[in-house]
């Protein structure tokens, strides 16, 4: 089992890569350049996420999101964010792989723009052509088990199951949808979109979740670098406590101090 490489090694895998952090962090929305750059390093993360139709990876100066994040030694994961059909994300992706040199795709196929939710059959079609193309497909999907499952069978690298739509900070909806796929899942189960806060990160990490992708929740904080670097304990504390096993749930109190040789009341004997 996966878990188990992972919990005697501290480290996990996706496509080529062997990872120490946990958390993707994604590079819109931030006030500043600097600010992207001090939340990177704060967040601990080893892996970002870029959006071809973003910012061209020729782009000089500031605006080469690409080369400032490969100065600081860290892994570039291409999205197809912004596209609506197979067919676009399939030529995204073919573009950021000759463009930036690797195979990792985040694969977005979006069905409208007011939910930002998966368009699940373009996504199938999308993935499986990938995979015979052979990218790592890292596929934006909803929290649904089954395509979790198909996604899987595909040949997918991972599946990175939404908690909430895109930008929400709802955080996870359904728990339990996302322990199904954990039990099921045979590659790294990612939470992508919709975490507002560290807690929803921990939550993610405690139900199984190998890894965790957020933007917008550190982008749009009062305080961003803040929020980064709480993120990165967010995860810290959420895995250890899963790989910890949390108590059983029960319906009525347990005292936590024995009942032998406390003193009964009855049987005191008073002055």
């Amino acid at each position: 089992m996966q878990e188990t490489a992972t919990a005697d090694t501290g480290t996990w895998r996706v496509g080529d890569l062997e990872l120490t952090s946990r958390l993707l962090v994604g590079t819109a929305r931030y006030p500043s350049t600097q600010v992207l750059m001090d939340c990177l390093d704060a967040s601990g993360a080893e892996l970002v996420t870029v959006s071809l139709r973003r910012v061209a990876p020729s782009a000089g100066g500031d605006e080469n999101l690409y080369q400032l994040v490969r100065e600081r030694g860290l892994n570039l994961l291409p999205n197809t964010a912004g596209c609506y059909t197979a067919r676009d994300a399939i030529l995204t992706a073919e573009l950021g792989r000759e463009a930036l040199g690797t195979s990792l795709v985040k694969l977005e196929v979006i069905a409208d723009d007011d939910t930002l939710l998966p368009d699940v059959e373009e996504l199938l079609v999308a993935a499986r052509d990938l995979v015979a193309k052979d990218f790592d497909v890292l596929p934006y999907t909803n929290d649904d088990p089954a395509t979790a499952k198909k996604l899987e069978d595909i040949g997918c690298a991972a599946v990175m199951p939404l908690g909430s739509p895109i930008g929400s900070g709802l955080g996870i909806r359904n728990p339990h949808n996302f322990e199904l796929i954990r039990e099921r899942a045979n590659v790294p189960v990612i939470m992508d979109a919709g975490v507002g806060t560290a807690s929803d990160a921990t939550l993610a990490f405690e139900l199984g979740c190998d890894a965790v992708l957020l933007n917008t929740a550190i982008a749009q904080a009062r305080d961003p670098v803040r929020m980064a670097r709480a993120m990165r304990h967010a995860a810290e504390a959420g895995r250890d406590a899963y790989l910890a096993g949390r108590m059983p749930m029960r319906r009525y109190g347990e005292a936590s101090s024995p009942m032998e040789g406390r003193i009964g009341a009855a049987n005191a004997a008073w002055p």
